[in-house]
């Protein structure tokens, strides 16, 4: 029996993270979750799973949460209820699934008990890249890949000897956009870049696929997981999304993961690592899919993958700095005060403003992301 606890219970994956408890009752307790403020869904998982331990995001969801579930359910709130979910003495495996650089100080937090960490949340590694992995290293802990793409390198590596790569291929949809020019992505609507053509994903993570920054930050991501130099990092545009990525090595192989557009399928490998359980999914089926197209990611077309890897490549703060103005320029869209072209426009005009710190400490970090964030509100309310 392996004890769980997901922060982000009530978001896409950890949704999809407890539907993958439920169907093996055997193999996983659900002991902590974090939800934010669903109180309802949240509400719901408590008297299903019946946890130790609940947090919401403030002490007025808290309490009304309280009234509506077992009595020895402790409720928690804010980010020290985040931490104390995460570090749960019962928890073997922390599922991270919050969105946004809230999860870094819980995920470190279990890393430093020595836990096993599904990771889904990209701004962990993308703010703190470093400081996470030489946590990691410290206390012995170990990151788990939930990202389809960061799964499907760890799956092929499995076995191999990681000196012996050539470089890794992370492929990507293109998002609602991937046949639009530049000029015809002008007057696009929110409700348009939330149509995404293969998956179904929370609203920010949609909007990312679109400018493909959430590709920018899993190359950011791919970096520091697998210890690997960004001129040894592709990507490479999938209409299909069935190959979820590739590796080639020294003597021309390439490995590959392939699959239907289901993230229950990695979720559940990063809970049963080694191991494999059945899912019930559908399956793959190369005949009647027929072709499968590929395409080169134009820097010209989708500039915040090359923002990405300006920042991977500048290190330090910079990161935090993508990572923060994105936050902020993507909830400008979605509330419709600025449009889609404009997201990268404030993403690279604060990242021009910012002279990184080469090896920042945690708090020049979190410093850092709170400038960021500040000054990308400004930059984004005079487009």
């Amino acid at each position: 029996m392996k004890n769980i606890a997901v922060l982000g219970s009530t978001g896409s994956i950890g949704r999809q993270t407890l539907e993958i408890i439920a169907a093996h009752p055997d193999a996983f307790k659900l002991v902590a979750i974090a939800g934010g403020t669903n109180v309802d869904l949240i509400i719901e998982q408590a008297n299903r799973f019946k946890p130790a331990l609940v947090s919401v995001s403030t002490k007025e969801l808290a309490e009304k949460v309280k009234i509506h579930i077992p009595e020895q359910t402790k409720v928690v709130y804010g980010l020290e209820g985040l931490i104390e979910v995460s570090i749960h003495e019962d928890v073997h495996t922390l599922v991270t699934a919050v969105v946004g650089s809230i999860g870094l100080r819980p995920t470190l937090a279990a890393i430093e008990q020595g836990k096993q960490i599904a990771l889904a949340n990209k701004e962990t590694l993308v703010t703190a890249g470093q400081i996470v992995m030489e946590t990691v290293d410290k206390h012995g802990a170990a990151i788990l890949p939930v990202d389809s793409e960061h799964s499907a390198i760890f799956q092929c590596l499995q076995g191999e000897n990681s000196k012996q790569v050539e470089k890794i291929i992370l492929t990507a949809s293109g998002g609602s956009f991937r046949h639009k020019s530049r000029e015809e992505l002008v007057n696009v609507t929110v409700e348009d870049a939330l149509k995404h053509p293969n998956w179904s994903m929370g609203r920010k993570v949609t909007i990312d696929s679109a400018t493909m920054m959430n590709k920018g930050l899993e190359v950011i991501e791919a970096h520091w997981l697998f210890s690997m130099p960004y001129e040894k990092i592709e990507v490479l545009l999938h209409d299909e999304s069935i190959i979820h990525s590739m590796v080639v090595f020294q003597d021309s192989a390439v490995m590959a993961q392939l699959g239907t557009p289901d993230m229950k399928v990695p979720i559940q490998y990063a809970l049963t690592y080694p191991d494999r359980f059945p899912l019930h999914t559908p399956r793959l089926d190369l005949a009647q899919i027929g072709r499968l197209h590929f395409r080169e990611a134009d820097f010209n077309r989708y500039p915040c993958l090359r923002l990405a890897f300006e920042a991977g490549k500048t290190g330090g703060t910079m990161p935090t700095v993508l990572n923060a103005a994105n936050e902020i320029a993507v909830t400008q869209f979605l509330r419709s005060e600025i449009g889609f072209l404009e997201i990268e426009k404030v993403i690279e005009r604060t990242m021009e403003q910012h002279d990184p710190i080469p090896n920042p400490t945690l708090e020049e970090i979190e410093e850092i992301d709170r400038w960021a964030r500040e000054r990308a509100k400004t930059l984004g309310r005079r487009c």
